[in-house]
């Protein structure tokens, strides 16, 4: 088990984002949060790296009670987290992004970095090889000194994802990475999130994109107005009557419009 929430709560003085949610999350999963606008997907994101607290219910990771938590702690952990709208250093080169993302695993404090010792040295020689590694990964090793926001907008996407890589996460937490991409983008993005997974990183997702979700996900749930409202494999929850009229829709609903 690599997360655990059990009935977490958020309330935002007298309006509830999040009532007693819960669900599990085994090691090398992809597993999606899924639901309607204002469904709490991103509140729950929020609380898990705990840039918000919950108002109640405690957050588990690789069994150790992570619930209030410093954020920076929780990147030390092992989770790490892209952001809906996109958060690059964007007058920052590509490579220079990435090695910011690798920033929080160098030990050599201070004064080795000033007088640059030996084991300094070896340190920023493995974070640089990390990083074109990731850079490799994403399809971005030609970019590594152009300018990130001279990219294009799939290829900035894929450059989160390689600068949250660069943290070397147990759990990545993707809020809606293919939002706005179009199909050629959308199709890379799967193939990269595959091969994250086989790296061993356990991934946890928010989408929108439908057909990506149920096609990449190994287990998925469904919020609406902040409560769980389903959980299963992707098949379980297309079949799932409760989501379908809350969420997905019915051939019949689009017959009918």
């Amino acid at each position: 088990m690599v997360l655990e929430l059990n009935n977490i709560t958020k309330n935002f003085g007298g309006i509830s984002a999040l009532t007693d949610v819960s669900f599990k999350i085994n090691e090398g999963e992809i597993f999606g949060l899924i639901g309607p606008n204002g469904a709490g997907k991103t509140t729950m994101f929020n609380i898990i790296t705990n840039m918000f607290l919950p108002t109640s219910g405690e957050i588990s990771f690789l069994g150790e009670k992570i619930s209030g938590t410093k954020p920076h702690k929780i990147t030390d952990k092992g989770i790490c987290r892209t952001f809906q709208n996109i958060r690059l250093f964007s007058q920052m080169t590509v490579l220079e992004n990435v090695l910011v993302g690798g920033h929080c695993r160098i030990k050599s404090g201070v004064i080795r970095s000033v007088i640059r010792t030996k084991s300094q040295r070896k340190e920023e020689e493995f974070i640089r090889e990390t990083a074109t590694d990731l850079l490799e990964l994403v399809g971005l090793s030609s970019y590594t000194e152009v300018v990130a926001e001279n990219l294009a907008y799939g290829q900035q996407r894929r450059l989160e994802i390689a600068r949250a890589l660069a943290s070397n996460p147990k759990l990545l937490l993707l809020d809606e990475p293919a939002a706005g991409m179009n199909e050629t983008e959308t199709e890379d993005l799967f193939d990269l999130i595959k091969k994250v997974q086989k790296r061993g990183i356990t991934v946890l997702l928010i989408e929108h994109d439908m057909p990506f979700v149920m096609k990449l996900c190994d287990r998925i749930t469904v919020l609406n107005f902040g409560k769980k409202l389903a959980e299963g494999t992707p098949q379980e929850i297309q079949n799932n009557k409760d989501v379908i009229e809350a969420y997905l829709g019915s051939e019949e609903d689009e017959q009918s419009a």
